[in-house]
């Protein structure tokens, strides 16, 4: 038996870095007028930190004292750091969402990736209306580093839909590389292929150097400079979908910029459309009614980091018992976001904590090795208790798209359709959907079986270990 008694721990080495006890850093922070000055440890920076390893091996002592100094920090977000390395907490609740971004660019340079994702998550579910309104510098600065994936794919899935935001702004002949290859290579970009060339060429033209702004001026050096710039971009150009007339008025101009073949290719689509051609032939992209998103909309799709807008109108028809799917514009539920294991743990005691006596709750489960994604749903509350049973005929577990198929499983024996257990298992939806052994549980493995619903959710029973997953209240809108 192992008795983890962390907070005290925690505790502790919190209260060693306010007495500063046989200290051996001073640490400066900021610049004059608002320097603070920190007392800290060496062995506890070393373990705790990259950044401070790679700092306290190249750094001399003076007088049995290392001095380290980070001017371009502020205080308020290094003293977040510091207190997060002794003490393996960070308190964001009374914090600003641009206090909070700027702590996760920190917490990046500090190499703290364990945070780096929860805090993308943190502001995505959190401050979506912020990162709207800041949203060109979030979009550059998410690209800078691969470590903020989350925020790129945040708004990326806005860029899609509403390309102007960046395309139009004041921002974009400074956007880079891999940013704009990002959206290039959409195939739901909503925009007309020839209008993408425009933004193509303009976004080439501020990164070469030396372009006469007279394209009649130019010589083949010009072209050449040109093309190097966009040799990465040029690729990912729908070109075949482009009309005749555009082909004529805004490429040809610039034909000498394509290898030769692509150049002849394009003639000879317009040409002799039946004469076969070397060139691949992208897809056209996908056209869509672009609208600014719902109430609704808005409210869920931010929420999940697991599931899309269309598994929510599934699920909300199977809790209306419905026949015919919802819209994704007619969800009657907000799906409030309680509990996302890779932010607040997996333990059967960070559920309860989070997510007991709460009525109508949604849990949806990634499975590591096969990406499954099953779930299930309570109308009644969680709660601990020495396994003991619950009876409603409303719950049901789910699969959803595994082999391009959903499935819906109601519950067969509505007196076993809930099981309470031990505040170390969470969720169990009789026996046919659960977390956590009886005894000695261990942390993300889940079990799946056919016990007290119709049918089973998975072609395998028994234990498996999840990749995630998260808990949502259903609320009626």
């Amino acid at each position: 038996m192992s008795l983890k008694i962390l907070d005290q721990l925690s505790q502790d080495f919190t209260q060693l870095l306010e007495n500063s006890y046989d200290y051996n850093v001073v640490i400066e922070v900021g610049k004059q007028p608002n320097i603070k000055l920190y007392k800290a440890h060496s062995a506890i920076l070393y373990q705790r930190s990259l950044y401070f390893r790679q700092k306290l091996t190249n750094v001399a002592k003076k007088n049995n004292v290392i001095e380290i100094k980070i001017p371009n920090l502020s205080v308020q977000t290094f003293d977040i750091i510091i207190r997060y390395i002794y003490s393996g907490i960070v308190s964001l609740e009374n914090f600003e969402a641009a206090t909070i971004f700027d702590l996760l660019i920190a917490l990046n340079e500090f190499q703290f990736t364990e945070l780096v994702e929860r805090i993308q998550f943190y502001l995505i579910d959190n401050y979506a209306s912020w990162l709207r309104l800041k949203f060109s510098r979030i979009y550059q600065i998410s690209f800078d580093n691969e470590n903020f994936n989350a925020l790129q794919q945040f708004c990326i899935s806005i860029l899609v839909k509403h390309p102007s935001m960046i395309f139009n702004s004041d921002d974009f002949k400074t956007l880079q590389e891999n940013a704009f290859i990002a959206l290039l290579k959409r195939d739901d970009l909503q925009m007309e292929e020839s209008e993408i060339w425009d933004k193509v060429i303009l976004w080439g033209k501020e990164r070469t150097q030396d372009l006469p702004s007279n394209l009649e001026e130019w010589t083949d050096e010009n072209f050449k400079s040109l093309k190097a710039t966009l040799q990465h971009c040029l690729p990912h150009i729908r070109y075949f979908q482009i009309p005749s007339e555009d082909v004529l008025k805004k490429i040809k101009p610039y034909h000498n910029i394509f290898e030769k073949n692509v150049w002849d290719d394009i003639l000879a689509k317009y040409l002799a459309p039946n004469v076969p051609i070397t060139s691949l032939i992208l897809p056209p992209r996908k056209k869509v009614t672009v609208q600014l998103p719902s109430r609704k909309a808005y409210i869920i799709t931010p929420s999940s980091s697991i599931i899309t807008l269309e598994h929510i109108a599934k699920i909300s028809s199977w809790i209306d018992r419905r026949s015919k799917i919802y819209n994704t514009t007619e969800i009657p539920y907000e799906f409030k976001l309680l509990l996302r294991g890779s932010r607040d743990g997996f333990t059967g005691e960070v559920f309860h904590r989070l997510c007991d006596n709460i009525p109508g709750t949604v849990i949806i489960v990634k499975i590591d090795s096969t990406n499954e994604i099953l779930g299930g749903y309570n109308p009644l509350i969680w709660k601990v208790s020495n396994n003991k049973y619950d009876e409603t005929a409303d719950s049901f577990i789910f699969s959803l798209n595994n082999g391009n198929q959903s499935i819906l499983s109601r519950v067969k024996d509505k007196s076993k359709a809930l099981l309470y257990g031990k505040i170390s298992q969470g969720p169990i939806f009789g026996c046919d959907l659960g977390m956590g052994r009886y005894r000695n549980p261990i942390s993300k493995e889940w079990l799946c079986c056919k016990y007290a619903y119709e049918k089973p959710i998975r072609n395998i029973d028994g234990w498996f270990f999840l990749d995630e997953y998260e808990v949502f209240q259903i609320c009626k809108i």
